[in-house]
């Protein structure tokens, strides 16, 4: 007697999706057994696939690297700690940095920020072999050191003196340095501005600065960043980011600022900054131009026997109402003086011996002087 089949629509969907449900049960239960069984049981052996040859830009950057790693040093720090209760002398690592040869005579050059507060400093060079250095000299105010190591033989060759007069925004850059301590790290980027100004907080603001966004990190400072000729363009000092790795701003001082330093430091043991003879200050200055309402910088003292005394430069003068102002500088060869940065910024760009035309205002008049700049202190 057949089975009488149930006409009830809602019955029969539910009878469907059981039977859907229980296939589906079953297929996953012997899925692995089938795909085993449709699965080759041996692996064929994989070819590896011909790349072609390498981009032109990539053969470039290799070729860069490679002619250039052996310019560029590992420098680690240390500062001398005594025991108090053995009066023992030892030494406790504090930092570490990149640099680059400078000469044929064993100079090094960094950031003054590299060795700053060490007693003692390692150069270690791309084959391995490290070295004592002596300090040379050092500009804070442009954040340069210059060390001296004393390599005997297999001297590596100094970096290739390039310009930064003629940089423009958008040519390829390359640094080469030894971010956290990872030696011999080559990044690239691009130069992202030029004629940047940084620092000034607690000590002297460093100007002209190149800033690219090669990646930079701390232990790259010091290290040299170079065009696509392998040219030194700039020596890499600082970062810009609020988490203090790499955000995209990096800033170099640029090489026409260490080709003028380095030498002096190398000939002087220190930096002479070429100056007019005369007192200034900043956080005053602003205050003063600001109640006169003009741009320049107000001229407070200028030293007996001076550079500027001879020019007849005039200094303010001080009475029962306050400060006198005297000459007031606007413009040094034409070009306009709006603060100190700006005033120190410019002569630093002149030599001691070099003639300037100073342009002050005095009673409201605008007076031209030529004073023969004099070293400074």
């Amino acid at each position: 007697m057949p089975i009488p089949q149930s006409t009830d629509p809602t019955t029969q969907r539910i009878v469907t999706l059981g039977l859907v449900l229980a296939g589906l049960i079953v297929l996953w239960k012997w899925l692995p057994a089938l795909e085993a069984a449709f699965t080759p049981t041996s692996t064929p052996v994989r070819t590896v696939t011909a790349r072609g040859d390498l981009a032109a830009d990539e053969k470039s950057t290799i070729e860069l690297f490679e002619k250039s790693r052996d310019t560029v040093v590992f420098i680690t720090t240390a500062s001398l700690v005594q025991n108090i209760w053995t009066r023992d002398v030892f030494s406790v690592p504090k930092g570490s940095g990149s640099g680059f040869i400078w000469d044929e005579a064993g100079h090094v050059v960094t950031n003054f920020h590299v060795i700053a507060g060490a007693n003692e400093a390692t150069v270690k060079l791309a084959d391995g072999r490290d070295y004592k250095a002596a300090l040379v000299g050092a500009s804070q105010v442009h954040d340069i050191a210059v060390l001296k190591i004393g390599v005997g033989f297999k001297r590596p060759p100094p970096v290739p003196i390039g310009s930064s007069h003629d940089l423009k925004v958008g040519q390829k850059v390359f640094a080469i340095g030894n971010p956290f301590g990872l030696d011999w790290t080559l990044t690239t980027g691009i130069v992202s501005a030029l004629d940047r100004s940084l620092g000034g907080g607690e000590g002297p603001a460093v100007e002209h600065l190149i800033q690219t966004d090669a990646a930079i990190n701390p232990g790259n400072s010091g290290g040299p960043l170079l065009d696509s000729a392998g040219r030194l363009i700039g020596i890499n000092t600082a970062i810009y980011s609020p988490s203090g790795a790499s955000a995209g701003i990096g800033f170099a001082v640029p090489v026409n600022t260490v080709a003028r330093v380095v030498p002096e430091i190398i000939k002087n043991g220190r930096y002479i900054r070429p100056t007019l003879g005369i007192e200034i200050n900043q956080p005053l200055n602003e205050r003063l131009v600001q109640a006169l309402g003009v741009n320049g910088v107000v001229i407070l003292r200028v030293q007996p026997g001076s550079a500027a005394e001879k020019a007849g430069l005039l200094g303010a003068s001080v009475n029962d109402t306050g400060i006198i102002p005297g000459d007031i500088i606007t413009a040094i060869d034409a070009k306009p003086v709006n603060s100190t940065n700006e005033l120190l910024s410019i002569l630093d760009e002149r030599q001691v011996g070099d003639t300037v035309h100073v342009t002050v205002l005095r009673d409201g008049t605008a007076t031209e002087l030529t004073v023969t700049l004099q070293p400074g202190n």
